[in-house]
């Protein structure tokens, strides 16, 4: 007999482009491939952002039911009866926000709830009780590095016997080094062949902290060394006027949003991120399988995939001076950039699929439908 099909849904604050929107669509696509029933929601008010076209481009359908003023106690209710509505079996929330709204409808729904901490997330007081009052509607907790598993403990997000390590994952079809790519970019963009070229990919926002980049890349800039910085956000004029008052700043260029971030990362020569808090951010994922060297500060999940000396670089976050170190080491070092980036590409190869994480949510949600879902190992991946 032929086992009924499962509906699921992905709850979500918002469908802007950050990482853990983009993870949620991965699955929601392969999910949808598989033979699942899948719908996204964002609660966010307002115009829809970029992610709800995609979403319907892969077949999924992406609808809102917005959250009504700062706290909202008729949305739990409105979103249950739009999981009953379309008999939905799992409720997989992403973050925070979506967490405090999502799981408690989806005990309302009679749906077994999954949530996934893609980061930090430090918090208000008073939001830490309502996430962790959500969290006891949670039937499976997963953060995506053991790092972010610890962290999840020690503030008390969730019951242990609850909590799960599933790790992010990339198309990794998409990124590889490409030298056609490199010369053709290199070329749109002005820069020489043999240039050394920094570049970033991200948010512009203060805890992206692109500043510090380009304060660490300043004795460096020049003709032969190059800064490139991808992204938009609230910090893109304050960024500008940063660099207009470095020296050699005419060496740094600001793209903007792009939708290219595969041929960008193969014209670059090393990549940096700066940030002041992360989870496991996907650009490092994609920029390690480009066959890049990564220099990055230690935040949030960053060491569980970054082994100092081994598959990458790390600093202290805010730390100008360790960072410049750091860049300025893979500049003067063409084998330690070639041997830390060959390791970091074998890693992400070897770990960090799309296709393997997508296989261990589906593990997890129908283990969690059974009611056995302490017999799924999922940990971070060896």
């Amino acid at each position: 007999m032929k086992a009924p099909t499962r509906a699921v849904v992905h709850v979500l604050s918002s469908f802007e482009q950050g990482g853990q929107e983009r993870i949620a669509a991965d699955l929601a696509r392969l999910q949808r491939a598989a033979g699942y029933e899948v719908l996204a929601i964002s609660i966010a008010a307002g115009p829809e952002g970029p992610l709800a076209s995609r979403l319907r481009a892969d077949g999924v359908p992406a609808q809102t039911v917005a959250k009504r003023g700062r706290v909202d106690p008729s949305l739990p209710l409105r979103l249950a009866s739009h999981m009953r509505r379309h008999h939905v079996d799992v409720v997989h929330t992403h973050n925070p926000h979506a967490l405090i709204y999502g799981a408690p409808a989806a005990w309302l729904s009679g749906a077994v709830a999954i949530h996934s901490k893609h980061g930090m997330n430090p918090d208000a007081p008073h939001r830490m009780w309502l996430r962790r009052v959500a969290a006891s509607f949670v039937d499976a907790y997963v953060a995506v590095t053991p790092l972010l598993a610890a962290r999840a403990v020690a503030q008390r997000d969730c019951k242990p016997s609850r909590l799960h390590v599933i790790a992010n994952g990339i198309d990794l079809a998409k990124f590889a080094p490409n030298v056609h790519e490199r010369r053709r970019v290199r070329g749109e963009l002005g820069i020489p062949d043999d240039a050394w070229v920094v570049g970033t990919v991200g948010r512009l926002a203060p805890e992206k902290d692109q500043g510090l980049l380009i304060d660490a890349m300043a004795p460096l800039l020049g003709q032969r060394r190059r800064l490139i910085i991808v992204g938009d956000g609230s910090e893109r004029s304050a960024l500008r006027a940063r660099i207009a008052k470095t020296p050699g700043g005419r060496y740094a260029l600001m793209l903007g949003e792009r939708g290219d971030v595969e041929s960008l990362l193969a014209a670059f020569d090393a990549f940096a991120l700066s940030s002041r808090t992360e989870g496991l951010p996907l650009v490092l994922l994609e920029a390690m399988a480009a066959g890049l060297p990564v220099v990055s500060t230690a935040v949030g999940g960053v060491p569980d995939l970054v082994k100092h000396g081994v598959t990458g670089l790390l600093c202290s976050p805010g730390d100008r001076a360790g960072l410049a170190r750091e860049l300025a080491s893979l500049s003067a070092d063409g084998l330690l950039s070639r041997r830390i980036g060959d390791a970091g590409r074998t890693q992400v190869l070897r770990r960090h699929s799309v296709d393997r994480m997508a296989k261990e949510y589906g593990a997890l949600y129908e283990a969690t439908l059974r009611g056995d879902r302490w017999l799924v190992k999922s940990a971070w991946p060896t």
